[in-house]
């Protein structure tokens, strides 16, 4: 009986031990994508996520990104009646100025001379003036005069009763300023969403963006910019691995490795070469001097060959990831495919056409998606080399997040509507991505060779 029961035993154990196997390798598995998940998370999902966020905000550098305070500007006191405050309440903001009070006198005896404070209260208490220079004029016709500029101005703004141009760091500080200056409680709903310098949260971006007459100027050059380059990566990088790939070997690597320059070079020393070659004091330019043209700016003298110059730079980058990646396409293809295709009568173009091509259909839609996205989302090629020039001409979707964002000519950047741009483009790209895997039906590439199922 004993040694029937082994067995199960034995079979038992070696189940248990199976079982930890798999926990373990499951762990094991969780332990190094854990590291990969979290650089997911940090450098894909939270940039998304902070994009979205900004988006539906008005900050700026004028606005901050850790809030605001409370101010009414002088300058801005007009635009009162668009906010809905009430012409009483306008008036009666425009019209405070200074009075000497025992508030103020206190303090100008504290900070300056008790001597000027009791000859102030004595000859004007009560009074009040308009404007600031009327009552610093007062202070230097005194006995006990206060001599620098300096200091009667920051002892006239001890009496001022406005709050005009002055900063109140919270809500309830400005309610109760406006409580003192008898604003009706009806305007101050109004007057605090006015006064808020800090930021804000808003659908206005998104509006602003379908307002703007440029969006759409935007948007037509991205598409423009998309699909020539799109269609010179693809087309050139076909050319150029299926020319090297009927090289010796020697001289085909040499001459991949020569093409591939325009990718390992920095975008900046690449572009640099470039306008070497385009400017009016470049290769181009000396050339045709020889011949009587006169100097001229290839490169930004009009718009079409801004494009041309745009398409060919960001073009040669492109076109070198696409050869490599079609050139070792390419060599994956059984070589006895092309010599039967030989004894058959099948000649150099014929092989491309129904051979090469048709084994050539997933690494190009590889290539068509990876750089349809590359596309929509890259700019540092166009700011380097025109920044968006002549005119905003080359500008695209991409590069006019950035301008409005980071680098804008006004001075105020707009980080929420920058981010309005930016999002734009994440859904974009998510909905290019869907129709790629539906269109191109990417199931297919992962689905096990028949041999295996």
């Amino acid at each position: 009986m004993a040694s029937i029961g082994m067995p199960c035993h034995t079979h038992g154990s070696f189940h248990f031990m199976a079982k930890v196997s798999k926990v373990t390798t499951r762990m094991l598995g969780f332990g190094f994508l854990t590291p990969a998940m979290v650089a997911v998370v940090i450098f894909f999902l939270l940039p998304v996520l902070l994009t979205v966020v900004f988006a539906f905000t008005n900050m700026s550098t004028s606005t901050g990104i850790s809030g605001g305070d409370y101010q009414l500007v002088e300058d801005r006191l007009r635009k009162l009646p668009e906010a809905g405050v009430s012409r009483a309440s306008i008036d009666r903001l425009e019209a405070a100025g200074y009075q000497i009070t025992e508030t103020g006198l206190a303090a100008l005896g504290e900070r300056f001379s008790q001597d000027t404070a009791d000859e102030l209260r004595r000859e004007h208490f009560g009074e009040t003036y308009t404007a600031r220079r009327q009552l610093e004029r007062v202070l230097r016709k005194m006995d006990d005069p206060i001599r620098k500029t300096r200091d009667r101005k920051a002892a006239a703004e001890l009496f001022a009763v406005s709050i005009v141009n002055k900063r109140f760091d919270t809500e309830a500080e400005f309610h109760a300023a406006l409580k003192s200056m008898g604003i009706d409680p009806a305007d101050h709903a109004a007057l605090t969403a006015f006064a808020y310098t800090g930021w804000t949260w808003t659908k206005d971006n998104f509006k602003l963006l379908f307002e703007l007459p440029s969006t759409l100027r935007f948007a037509t050059n991205t598409a423009f910019y998309v699909l020539c380059t799109l269609a010179f990566n693809i087309l050139f990088g076909l050319f150029l691995a299926i020319s090297t790939f009927y090289l010796p070997s020697r001289l085909a690597n040499s001459f991949r490795a020569v093409w591939f320059l325009p990718r390992i070079l920095p975008p900046v020393l690449y572009v640099l070469m470039w306008n070497w070659f385009t400017w009016d004091n470049g290769f181009i330019a000396t050339v045709t001097g020889w011949f009587g043209v006169p100097p001229q700016n290839w490169m930004m003298q009009t718009t079409t060959r801004a494009w041309t110059v745009i398409v060919l730079i960001n073009g040669f980058v492109g076109a070198s990831l696409g050869m490599i990646l079609f050139s070792s396409a390419i060599k994956a293809i059984p070589a006895s495919m092309l010599y039967a295709s030989e004894v058959d009568g099948a000649n150099r173009w014929q092989q491309v056409c129904h051979i090469i091509l048709p084994q050539l259909r997933w690494p190009i839609l590889f290539m068509t998606a990876y750089q349809t996205l590359s596309l929509l989302t890259s700019f540092e090629y166009i700011l380097l080399a025109t920044d968006g020039g002549p005119g905003r001409a080359t500008e695209v979707w991409a590069l006019a997040a950035y301008h409005t964002a980071l680098n804008n000519y006004g001075g105020n950047l707009q980080y929420g509507l920058g981010a309005a741009y930016a999002l734009v483009l994440v859904i974009i790209g998510i909905i290019a991505s869907v129709l790629y895997l539906r269109l191109f039906n990417f199931r297919e590439l992962l689905v096990k060779p028949r041999i295996e199922q």
